[in-house]
């Protein structure tokens, strides 16, 4: 009789290197005092078109976090729904949901906004939405889908409109939003009952 041996698989290989490029990024913006944060990892509003840097933080912002705890807080709830969202939807399409929703937030950051974003807040946001998604069979909308969009969604605005706290509600609302379309589009056979 054999013993079986547990080894450790990389099971989810997009938020497993996406989480460790995370993790580098703050060590080394720890190490440079804010100053590879401020240079690569945020997406500025009004950013100078010029600058060759303002197409990479377009979508490296989502890398960069402002502290330990931004970077744990985004970190732990990527890691508990995006192995959920890249099993279901396939690694490549997770990287392209990732990539098109962190340009999307950048440039609407850039064109309508003046101040600077940082971090995956946006991306947590779309593999919570999506991840509501997944339990999606045709002809039905699962109730879980829609209070998640619905208590997200409102509290977002809201903060938005009424709370001075200095984080980017509208990166979180447009991951949410960006979660919807996505859900949608990967869904829509379903929607047809």
């Amino acid at each position: 009789m054999s013993k079986s041996r547990l080894k450790l698989t990389y099971n989810s290989p997009v938020i497993l290197t996406f989480s460790v490029i995370c993790l580098a990024t703050l060590l080394i913006d720890m190490m440079t005092q804010g100053g590879s944060n401020r240079l690569l990892f945020v997406c500025y509003g009004h950013a100078n078109l010029l600058d060759p840097l303002t197409y990479l933080r377009m979508f490296s912002y989502v890398f960069g976090h402002a502290s330990f705890a931004h970077f744990a807080g985004n970190i732990t709830m990527l890691l508990l729904v995006g192995p959920i969202v890249e099993e279901h939807y396939g690694s490549w399409n997770t990287v392209i949901m990732m990539a098109v929703t962190a340009l999307a937030g950048g440039l609407l950051n850039m064109f309508f906004f003046d101040t600077g974003i940082l971090g995956a807040s946006g991306l947590v946001f779309l593999m919570i939405i999506l991840s509501a998604f997944t339990s999606m069979k045709k002809g039905e909308i699962p109730l879980t889908l829609i209070l998640i969009a619905a208590i997200y969604l409102g509290q977002e605005i809201y903060s938005g409109i009424a709370v001075n706290d200095n984080i980017s509600h509208f990166g979180h609302l447009c991951g949410g939003v960006s979660g919807i379309g996505f859900g949608i589009a990967f869904h829509k056979k379903k929607f047809n009952g």
